[in-house]
């Protein structure tokens, strides 16, 4: 499916282990920032989508590659693309680049849940209208 995000991100000495190389967890919270930046991008805010449509999307399953390590000081692009999406769920692929070189790769599958009881709900329309790769 179309549509990759781009989210820049820059690695602090606080994302590094005393050799100055990306803590594996750390690689996690980039694809994190990321995907809710492209959520935003696309006008949905999670807060927004919480309060008002009383629906939080959850991490239900991660497939991460580690390919090679990121460092202190390095300038990193970490991508998002819709995969997969069903009518309470959907999977994105993720990449972490440094430059031309891949540092890591994912697949992430979200479910939408309600944000009370975190049982499996269907996305409101809008999520599914505008997310679909059809429109």
């Amino acid at each position: 499916m179309s549509r990759v995000f781009h989210w820049p991100v820059r690695v602090y000495w606080e994302d590094t282990d005393a050799g100055g190389v990306v803590y594996y967890a750390n690689y996690l919270k980039f694809m994190e920032r990321a995907r809710s930046e492209w959520l935003r991008a696309f006008g949905f805010e999670q807060d927004v989508l919480r309060d008002e449509a009383g629906v939080v999307f959850v991490v239900r399953r991660v497939a991460i590659d580690y390919l090679s390590p990121a460092r202190f000081n390095d300038r990193l692009d970490v991508s998002v693309g819709l995969h997969e999406m069903g009518r309470a769920s959907l999977s994105v692929r993720q990449k972490l680049m440094r430059g031309s070189d891949c540092l890591a790769r994912a697949e992430v599958k979200l479910a939408c849940v309600d944000a009370v009881h975190f049982k499996p709900v269907k996305m409101p329309a809008t999520i599914l209208h505008t997310l679909s790769p059809t429109t």
